[in-house]
């Protein structure tokens, strides 16, 4: 699929010396420029969707761990007395 897009000349001339001094094309730059934008994007959306998720059962659960409990645990992460997650609490 074929997409237009208009840029001002300033940002023209910038794609174009910098596509210029990697080898690439101005097309091939801009594409890769809006991918990394878009996954960049979505990483931060399905982040924001699972705190908003997490945010709901908690306010219908009233389940959590302290930050406390949340730090002992994550500081056994790759040692050798690594423990299970704590279990929720009220």
């Amino acid at each position: 699929m074929a997409t237009t897009i208009k840029i001002d000349d300033n940002l023209k001339d910038r794609v174009h010396n910098l596509a210029t001094s990697q080898n690439k094309t101005a097309h091939s730059l801009m594409k890769e420029a809006i991918m990394q934008y878009v996954e960049k994007e979505e990483t931060r959306e399905k982040f924001k969707q699972e705190a908003l998720a997490s945010w709901k059962e908690y306010c219908e659960t009233g389940l959590h761990l302290t930050n406390e409990e949340t730090i002992n645990w994550l500081d056994t992460w790759g040692t050798d007395i690594e423990q299970e997650a704590p279990i929720c609490h009220e």
